[in-house]
Formats: structure tokens, sequence, C-alpha cells
């Protein structure tokens, strides 16, 4: 080889190795667009870092990205379709039968095949209109609750997630927005004509808070028996009355009285951005005050990370990146309150020919993923 093609080749060596240079760059700096970040921070090397490092996508200190799925009808091929797109954690969802050790530690083993662990269950007997309301035969359904509780603490699943809002409407309409089908939700067509009485009378606030106290006193001392902690999810959508039935989990101010009745360190929530988001200012915090306050003393168990178009009266749930929140802020502050625990994508959108929202989920969960490896790049 003579001295001018060796200099040729290393010439075009160098150029290759630029190329792929610009190309990681360029990756890195699309998702940082992605995540709505300033420019000029493309490179990993060039971002501050907590502790000097940023932390691993597989460590425990870090936020658990997660998909629910059905634990009675999951398929494998559902299983494998997850692990392909780099989900590594599970949230499983019982329905309101009965939920046997059995079943789920069946559910976990067919998880675990998949390289898939689960974080949270949902078992839905505490939706009964008895414990909710606090009518007659509230004891037994509780109990029953309190039962899948103990076995989530056997089976070494450390969260239960549930919600307590009797009488809800969630939506008005499934409609499509900027091309793809989603749920909408208008205040104004709720109430002139859809909203109806759901029970045989109406239920005050003070009703309700009587009812969720018992329920608390009840299956708070079983939670810290089985190692388990109970994440609240917040009133959806966020209407202060609905159906006859006045609701109480859709402040700030609700959840700080829930947190001092239950003065106890197995009470969380489980904070859904979207929810959260649809309220707006009538709130009392904002997203990322809430994440601060709750986040920052370790309340925040579980997170279901949705955008939505605008504020009530009316909204559409959206794609992560096409609402009016920042998710990016908000992936940020919950790395800044150092939260570790799960976070998935909640209500997909549907597009088509999607019939299965896998497209969906994989669009939704690709995007939490760059979000959270910029902000652990940028936080640590």
């Amino acid at each position: 080889m003579t001295h001018q093609e060796k200099k040729d080749k290393n010439t075009k060596l160098r150029g290759a190795l630029r190329r792929r240079d610009l190309l990681e760059a360029g990756l890195l700096a699309g998702a940082a667009g992605l995540a709505g970040c300033l420019p000029g921070k493309a490179l990993a090397e060039d971002l501050p870092r907590a502790g000097g490092r940023a932390v691993a996508e597989d460590d425990p200190a870090n936020i658990k990205v997660m998909r629910e799925i059905n634990a009675r009808l999951v398929t494998d091929d559902e299983l494998l379709f997850l692990k392909q797109i780099g989900v590594r954690w599970a949230r499983l969802q019982f329905g309101a039968e009965e939920a046997p050790l059995d079943l789920i530690r069946g559910a976990q083993e067919r998880c675990a095949r998949y390289g898939l662990r689960v974080y949270s269950a949902v078992q839905t007997s505490y939706q009964s209109p008895a414990i909710q309301l606090g009518l007659p035969g509230r004891d037994k359904d509780i109990e029953a609750y309190c039962g899948f509780v103990r076995n989530l603490g056997k089976a070494g699943i450390p969260v239960a997630s549930y919600d307590f809002h009797p009488g809800n409407t969630y939506q008005t309409a499934t409609s499509e927005y900027h091309g793809y089908t989603t749920r909408e939700f208008d205040l104004d067509l709720f109430r002139a004509k859809l909203e109806k009485p759901r029970y045989d009378r109406e239920f005050t606030a003070e009703e309700v808070w009587a009812g969720y106290a018992y329920f608390l006193k009840a299956v708070i001392p079983v939670a810290r028996e089985a190692g388990v902690k109970l994440a609240l999810h917040p009133d959806d959508p966020p209407v202060a009355r609905m159906n006859g039935v006045t609701r109480i989990f859709n402040t700030y101010e609700g959840f700080r009285r829930a947190e001092e009745l239950a003065a106890s360190p197995n009470w969380g929530i489980l904070f859904c951005v979207g929810t959260w988001s649809e309220a707006g200012a009538a709130a009392g915090k904002s997203v990322i005050d809430m994440i601060r306050d709750f986040g920052g003393r370790g309340k925040i168990l579980e997170v279901h990370f949705r955008n939505v178009s605008s504020t009530l009266p009316r909204f559409y749930e959206t794609f992560p990146d096409d609402g009016y929140v920042d998710m990016y802020a908000v992936m940020r502050a919950l790395r800044e309150v150092r939260f570790n625990g799960g976070l998935g994508a909640d209500h997909v959108p549907g597009l088509a020919g999607d019939e299965s929202r896998r497209a969906g989920a994989a669009y939704c969960l690709a995007y939490i993923k760059a979000l959270l490896r910029r902000a652990n790049q940028e936080v640590g």
C-alpha cells in the first residue's frame, strides 16, 4: 500500500469515526429536543450530574418504568412485546374478583420469565359502594381487600394502588384528537345531558370522609403488618361533585387531610400527572409543587405519566408529548426528589390499526424512557 493510499484510508477511518460521533450526538440531541431541553447540552459528558455520575437504568435508586397488565388475561406474546421494548417492571391488574396467593405468584412467575418484576397491583374490591359510602355490608368487602393486601405482602409486592371516588363518570366521549382516538371530558356536556343521581340519595363530603376514615382504620394495620404501602389515586376527572356524590381527592388540601388521617408510613399517593393537570389552579398546587411536597417526603409511591390538552371544563387525554404540560419538567422534578417508584403510561390513546394499543404503548414508553435518561444525566 502506498503512502498516499494509507493516508486516504486513515482519512476515511477518521471520517467514519466522526460520522459515528455525530450520529451519537445527533441521537442525544434528538432526545434532548424530545425532552424539551435547552440546546447545546447534547453530549452526555457535557451534562451536570449529581454525585458525579448518571444513574443507571437498572439502579434500584432509579425510577422503575412499568406497564399495567391484566394478570388474568395477559398472553405470552404481550409479555414478550414488553421485554422487546425494554420494559422491566409491571403493575398487575386483577379486577374485582378475588386474587388468591397462588394466582398472584403465578402472575409473578410468568412475568419473571420475560424479565419483568412486579412493583404494584390492583384488586378493585375497594370500589364497593358499601366501603366508599359507608353503607351496610362494608366490613365484608373491606376484609376481602385486606386479604388481597396480605397476599401482596406474602408475594413480596410492595405497593397496592386504589382510588376512592364513588359515583364517578370518567369521560363524556371517545373522540379524535390530532388524528388519534382518546378519552374526552366536557364538564358542561356532563352537567347538561349526562349527569344523574347514581344512588338513592346524595352524599356529602363528610360522609365520604367518614367512609374513607373507616376504610383506613381497617386496612392500614394490615398493610403495615404485610409490609405493603397503599397508593391513593386522585379523583379523575377532578370535579368536586358528580352524580349526587361529593368527591374529596381533587385538591392538595384533600390529600393533606388524608395523609394526616392515615398517620402512617404505609400511606402514600399514586400521583396521576394527567388527572392533576386536568384541575389546573383549582387543585391548589401545581404538578411540580405536588412532587416537591409529597415526593420530597417520600409519599409518592407510583406515578401515572399522562398529559392532557388543557384544564377543565373540557380536555382530551393526549400522548405525553402532545399536551399542555412540560413532561420533562415533571420527570426532572421526580428525579430531584429522588423518586424511585413505579412510573407508567396511562390511558394510552388509539392509533390506526392498533387495536391492541401496542404501538401507542411503545410510543409512550419510549418517550418516557428518553425523558428519564435525560433526567438521569442531568440530575443523577
